[in-house]
């Protein structure tokens, strides 16, 4: 008993008769404390019932949300002509807030429409609880300025940070090459080979990996020349 991760898959364990959001391939994470029943979900977008539905059938208590970075197929917004559900209309129904990188939080209300009290702002390196649970932020900036990463318990989500084989964008409003190689190569690249990397999305062959793996594998954290 502690530690709980489960992965959940757009178009497969929720928002199943969205074509969009299966082509899209977002996981969402569901992170807790099974000895408390508490839990904190990763990146809640697409189908905002089906993942509280899936939080109830764990007999969890929802008590937050971790947001990697504002991107509408994370947080919700308008994307390709896609209206997407998401941050904002969770916390209308949970009453939580999202746990948002200070620099990340006016690209997340302008996205969502959240306000400032929907939003509590970290900085890399702060802690979180979840139940008896330690949950450490790490700024990963690169596919947005404030992207963040969950370490917890030997397990790491990275969001639109790192692939299995891959890495997020940096050609879009926000993204710096620069910046995402010293998040690969120096903050991620620095974790215990045996880390179990949970993605953003499923890309990938398996829908997991781990840190050595893709030090060994992935072409954007074995190459460790910058340019």
């Amino acid at each position: 008993m502690g530690l709980y991760i489960k992965q959940l898959r757009a178009g497969h364990d929720f928002a199943r008769n969205n074509n969009f959001a299966a082509q899209m391939a977002n996981f969402v994470y569901i992170i807790g404390d099974d000895a408390e029943k508490v839990c904190m979900l990763v990146d809640p977008a697409w189908d905002v019932r089906g993942l509280l539905d899936c939080v109830e059938r764990e007999e969890m208590k929802l008590t937050g949300v971790l947001v990697t970075h504002y991107h509408p197929d994370h947080v919700g917004g308008s994307i390709f002509g896609h209206d997407i559900a998401g941050l904002s209309e969770l916390i209308g129904q949970a009453s939580v807030k999202a746990h948002v990188n200070v620099l990340e939080k006016d690209g997340v209300k302008i996205v969502t429409g959240l306000s400032d009290s929907d939003i509590a702002t970290h900085s890399g390196g702060d802690e979180i609880l979840i139940g008896s649970q330690k949950l450490t932020l790490l700024h990963t900036p690169g596919h947005t300025p404030g992207s963040q990463c969950f370490l917890i318990g030997g397990a790491l989500v990275s969001g639109d940070t790192l692939f299995i084989g891959g890495c997020g964008r940096v050609d879009l409003p926000g993204g710096n090459a620069e910046q995402l190689y010293y998040s690969l190569t120096q903050t991620l690249g620095k974790l215990p080979d045996d880390t179990i990397l949970y993605p953003g999305h499923d890309y990938a062959a398996a829908p997991t990996s781990t840190i050595g793996e893709e030090k060994r594998e992935n072409p954007y954290m074995k190459n460790r020349a910058k340019d």
